[in-house]
């Protein structure tokens, strides 16, 4: 290619890549009432700087290939900051490495740009060799934290296995989501731990702590479920004790495992939380997302739980890397209400879907809790039809459904 189609080239690839940073982005028309989904994924690796990816200098990459491709943009935390929704988003590169940069958008809808650099992580004196899925906490200390996993292999695996390896929780903070702060990693009774977030405000003046217990780095053994514990410091946080606040259950959305998503975020009827729970099927594991409420005192306490998931994947959402899965560790309440629920699709890309709060506390409040057997599903269900039986005859007199 000469230095003039090279020009040409570059110049149409940056167009295309502009067009699709500023894609307005709309709600899907037909909505459950609960949220609204968007037409469009608000962040995709196509979003990522064209410099990240391609050199773009015609005497060192005269084919303008990509050098460093990106493979995926998912599982993104979030946080409302200088007028801003800003999202820390995990960006997985062609060489299977994550790592974290940041997204933001004016409206949290669309238009959401990386900024030039993406987040320089310090390291411990055992590095890193993954690291992904933080959660974003602003705290009642006045710091912002991310809790994210890191990961390392497994230096007691057998020979020859260079897939096991030990997940930890790695703490950091900032003041300005540019320079951060890396804290010692969380201490737990759990030989691995994955899914930690901090609660955002002190209980009884000690830090707060979800996290997931976990005998391996796939399965959860005898954790089963959401844990909560309380540490004194944060900058060496250490959890003597880890409660079980949400339980896995037999045949049911989280019946092989599940974990806290964003931070909960407080209401006058309690904190409002974001999960995800993991299933068997024919297909493999199959990720959904759910909601529940806890005692606005002690957090570890379940005030109610709707039955069944919130979010499942649907349409698109359903392929990618790692088919049938959705999954969020993002959401923003903003002053008026609104809750904008960031949360990616197959491991792939990320998505926005919009709500309210006053939605949300209605929707666990009045959908009913799971019957965890067949009888008292069909139970539930003949009561709703029953409610609407009258409703539903003077309907089909007028011919307006069959």
């Amino acid at each position: 290619m000469d230095k003039t189609s090279f020009d040409i080239e570059l110049k149409k690839l940056m167009e295309e890549h502009e067009a699709l940073l500023s894609k307005p982005n709309t709600p899907i028309t037909l909505s459950n009432g609960i949220y609204s989904r968007y037409e469009n994924p608000v962040v995709t690796a196509a979003h990522t700087p064209l410099f990240w990816r391609y050199d773009l200098n015609y005497e060192s990459n005269p084919f303008l290939m990509e050098r460093m491709g990106i493979n995926a943009a998912f599982n993104a935390g979030a946080i409302e900051f200088r007028g801003k929704i800003c999202l820390v988003v995990r960006v997985e590169g062609w060489d299977r490495k994550s790592f974290f940069a940041i997204a933001e958008s004016d409206n949290g809808i669309d238009n959401f740009r990386f900024r030039d650099f993406p987040i320089s992580m310090p390291e411990t004196d055992d590095p890193d060799i993954n690291v992904y899925d933080m959660r974003l906490t602003k705290h009642q200390d006045g710091w912002i934290y991310g809790l994210f996993c890191t990961e390392r292999k497994d230096l007691h695996a057998p020979a020859g296995d260079n897939s096991s390896a030990v997940a930890q929780c790695g703490i950091a903070r900032t003041m300005d989501l540019v320079n951060w702060e890396r804290l010692d990693e969380l201490k737990t009774p759990s030989p691995q731990q994955r899914n930690c977030v901090l609660h955002p405000e002190f209980i009884g003046g000690k830090y707060a702590f979800y996290t997931r217990p976990m005998d391996a780095f796939i399965e959860t053994g005898s954790g089963g479920g959401i844990g909560f514990g309380l540490a004194e410091d944060i900058e060496h946080a250490v959890l003597d004790k880890e409660v079980i606040i949400d339980q896995n259950i037999y045949h049911n959305i989280n019946e092989a495992k599940n974990g806290q998503g964003p931070p909960p975020i407080k209401t006058e009827k309690g904190w409002l939380h974001l999960a995800h729970g993991v299933r068997n099927t024919a297909a493999g594991l199959r990720y959904v997302v759910y909601v529940f409420l806890t005692d606005l005192e002690d957090p570890s306490k379940m005030i109610i739980k709707p039955g069944g998931y919130f979010i499942a994947p649907e349409g698109e959402e359903r392929v990618g890397d790692v088919s049938n899965v959705i999954f969020s560790n993002g959401w923003v309440r903003k002053e008026n209400g609104e809750v904008f629920i960031y949360y990616a699709s197959s491991d792939t890309r990320m998505h926005v879907a919009t709500t309210t709060i006053e939605k949300l506390l209605d929707y666990v409040f009045n959908t009913p809790e799971d019957g965890y057997n067949t009888g008292n599903c069909v139970k539930q269900r003949v009561d709703l039809i029953n409610k609407n039986f009258d409703t539903m005859m003077s309907l089909r007199a007028d011919g307006k459904i069959i």
